[in-house]
């Protein structure tokens, strides 16, 4: 009888640690949480065309939230950049459909431009690191309020 017991004390927590197992485990997956992105608006022609030209720095949690009028295929450079950056960009329904990170500067004539994989209508540049760091994914909700750029849990 005593056997039996124990044995049945043992089913029940041979229940439960493989719950408490996919519990953790789902925890080491999801995202390290929301991020909030102050920004600089880049919405005109001439404020797009300088975006983050000779800035020898960009503090953390901020970046340019550069607008455009309609949604297209695009390309971003890094001519005359100086610092290193991740680029996200963002559909007309805020989502992301791209990311290119660790965009390195170019003080050539001819700089590797870089196109998104899907149409997007807005484009968010933050310092190297951002999307790694706050792990920004394809198909993340954004919401922009004016000042910040807000990306949610998934």
């Amino acid at each position: 009888m005593a056997f039996k017991s124990i044995s049945s004390k043992n089913l029940k927590i041979l229940r439960i640690v493989p719950i408490i197992l996919l519990l953790f485990l789902a925890s080491c997956n999801s995202p390290t949480g929301s991020a909030v992105v102050e920004v600089e608006i880049a919405d005109n022609f001439e404020e797009r065309s300088v975006g983050l030209m000779y800035r020898e720095d960009l503090e953390d949690d901020r970046g340019m939230f550069f607008i455009f009028e309609e949604s297209a295929y695009k390309a971003f450079w890094m001519k005359n950049t100086l610092i290193t950056l991740d680029l996200i960009f963002i559909s007309e329904n805020f989502k992301v459909v791209d990311v290119k990170e660790n965009f390195e500067p170019c003080d050539k004539n001819v700089c590797e431009s870089y196109k998104p994989k899907e149409k997007a209508k807005y484009v968010l540049e933050v310092n190297a690191g951002f999307v790694k760091g706050h792990n920004i994914r394809v198909g993340d909700e954004v919401r922009y309020d004016g000042k910040y750029v807000h990306f949610g849990e998934r």
